[in-house]
């Protein structure tokens, strides 16, 4: 038995064992996009939720999509988390995923959830694939460039500790508050009026090249690649602003759905 657990205690720290890039923001990002939500629905539309949910929340079913990757049965969502648009390309142009990807995948449940005639297991489980992925297209790196599997293959230490990229913005600058998803969500939430609006009015394509066009902002790294309070001063606005947004907008496509 110790052997064993030597042996998991390996592979759990090795930097190999799961890319943490394809579970955007972390818990703590994704549950800060939806307890934003939760406060900018109609009354109509947080009804709704609230029966398809039952008591279940906005944020606790946020990170779903990440969960059930340990069943088989949802393997086929596996790309559906990102999207690849190299420098220069639009979505537009670029030859399509296999199974789809996160622009198509959205697209996809909000048209079923409008039209309706879903069993309650197969509309709770939109919602909740709704929730998770406006919250992965507004972290930057999955919109991929195509180079390095959207940060993960970018090796890197985050306060001298082995870690990538990718991981640095799912969570490891996140995490480095020590904050709650409610404090976080407290401290980031002061949309004004006009920019709800001006958010919610963009489109999934919209929100996806905003993300491409923070690439070149993400991609500023030192050269002995070791990141820390410089490299975090100079991104955490930028990380508040795609959580606020992912929520807000996250709240748009669900009051349009429902109300």
């Amino acid at each position: 038995m110790q052997y064993l657990f030597i042996i998991l205690t390996f592979f759990l720290n090795s930097g190999d064992h799961i890319e943490q890039g394809d579970m955007a923001w972390g818990q703590i990002g994704h549950r800060t996009t939806g307890y934003v939500a939760q406060e900018y629905l109609s009354d109509k539309a947080a009804s709704e939720v609230q029966r398809v949910l039952g008591n279940e929340t906005l944020a606790q079913v946020s990170i779903w999509m990440d969960e059930v990757r340990a069943d088989g049965a949802y393997d086929h969502m596996a790309p559906w988390h990102y999207v690849t648009i190299p420098t220069g390309e639009t979505y537009e142009s670029v030859e399509k995923a296999e199974g789809g990807d996160i622009i198509w995948a959205i697209r996809k449940v909000v048209r079923e959830l409008k039209e309706g005639g879903l069993t309650p297991k197969q509309e709770a489980e939109n919602l909740k694939i709704l929730v998770h992925l406006v919250g992965d297209l507004h972290q930057p790196l999955h919109v991929g460039n195509g180079k390095d599997r959207g940060g993960n293959d970018v090796r890197l230490e985050w306060f001298y500790e082995p870690s990538n990229l990718h991981r640095v913005w799912d969570s490891e600058i996140i995490d480095d508050k020590q904050l709650s998803f409610t404090e976080l969500s407290m401290f980031i939430n002061h949309a004004t009026s006009e920019e709800v609006r001006e958010w919610q009015s963009t489109t999934v394509l919209d929100w996806a090249y905003e993300s491409q066009a923070l690439l070149e902002q993400v991609y500023q790294l030192p050269e002995d690649m070791n990141l820390g309070y410089e490299y975090s001063y100079r991104n955490w606005d930028t990380v508040q602003r795609r959580l606020l947004k992912a929520g807000v907008r996250l709240a748009g496509l669900i009051n349009e759905i429902y109300g």
